[in-house]
């Protein structure tokens, strides 16, 4: 946890004078901390006294766009306000910048979002015992346990695939390439799909490289992923409208709501509507693959 000023002192205070458990001072202080790390994505100096109203809403906006839940964001939100009035009280600061926060109204219904046990349903509602149903096997496993654009699943590459470090290379939008961890989950049915199933077909020329190919031999298209997507979610009566990027949502939610660190997460998302990848490049790969490890569900 960065130790941003005030720390201790907040700290003292919600334990001391508002008499709070472990678990919820340590709740309050990660609120502070999330802000601590936009900050740090921002490359600006977190420095309490210049934080202004727009700032906290800009930080909101991100949240959002990371794919934090409302109800999540309305936490966050609290503690930030516990924060500013408590710098209030002690007189750190003249104007409290949250005062008039509130969660941004969205401009678009989000995505729903899969809970555990619905994606574990999805996945074992598919016939592995048929080829087609090991590749999606595996493409479930690879789009929800790396957090992939379906573009980014069907250009996959064999040489994008280093299993001994337990990485994939992702070209994402712009043609910027980040590196994602993947868990052994998605490693040991991708594994299964090349060496029984892809192994088997004759490759047309030009996609021997790509890891997805359909029934022809060629790369596999958007469109079958999506068809893929809505089968499953009938064959179970999921009654969510879902699409490959529900399980890219719901990776970055399942991390965040699990306590992952931020900026982790932007990294591997590959997010550049807030700043370019360039940004994280200090991030420890190693450091990465723990928040996988650590936070994922299915590793």
């Amino acid at each position: 946890m960065n130790k941003y000023p005030h720390h201790l002192s907040f700290k003292n205070f919600l334990k001391l004078e508002r008499g709070l458990s472990g678990n919820s001072v340590e709740a309050y202080l990660n609120d502070v901390d999330k802000l601590a790390q936009y900050y740090e994505v921002q490359r600006k100096d977190f420095v309490i006294k210049d934080i202004k109203d727009s700032d906290l809403y800009g930080f909101v906006t991100w949240l959002n766009e990371l794919g934090m839940l409302p109800n999540t964001q309305a936490r966050v939100i609290s503690g930030l306000k516990s924060f500013f009035g408590f710098l209030m009280l002690e007189g750190l600061i003249d104007v409290d910048p949250s005062e008039q926060l509130e969660a941004p109204k969205l401009n678009r219904k989000l995505p729903d979002v899969l809970n555990v046990v619905e994606i574990n349903e999805l996945i074992a509602a598919i016939d592995a015992s048929k080829s087609e149903g090991m590749r999606s096997k595996a493409i479930v496993e690879v789009l929800y346990g790396c957090g992939l654009r379906v573009t980014e699943l069907i250009t996959l590459r064999i040489s994008d695939l280093n299993a001994a470090q337990g990485y994939i290379k992702v070209t994402g939008k712009g043609n910027k390439e980040r590196i994602v961890p993947i868990g052994e989950t998605a490693l040991k049915f991708i594994d299964i799909y090349l060496h029984e199933i892809r192994a088997q077909q004759d490759i047309k020329k030009g996609n021997e490289d790509y890891i997805f190919l359909n029934r022809l031999g060629t790369r596999l298209s958007r469109i079958s992923v999506f068809t893929m997507i809505k089968a499953l979610a009938g064959e179970i009566g999921l009654k969510k409208s879902i699409s490959p990027h529900t399980f890219r949502h719901s990776f970055a939610t399942h991390l965040i709501e699990g306590g992952a660190d931020l900026r982790a997460v932007q990294e591997m998302l590959g997010h550049s509507s807030i700043t370019t990848t360039e940004v994280y490049t200090h991030l420890d790969r190693d450091y990465l693959k723990g928040i996988i490890t650590d936070f994922h569900p299915r590793t």
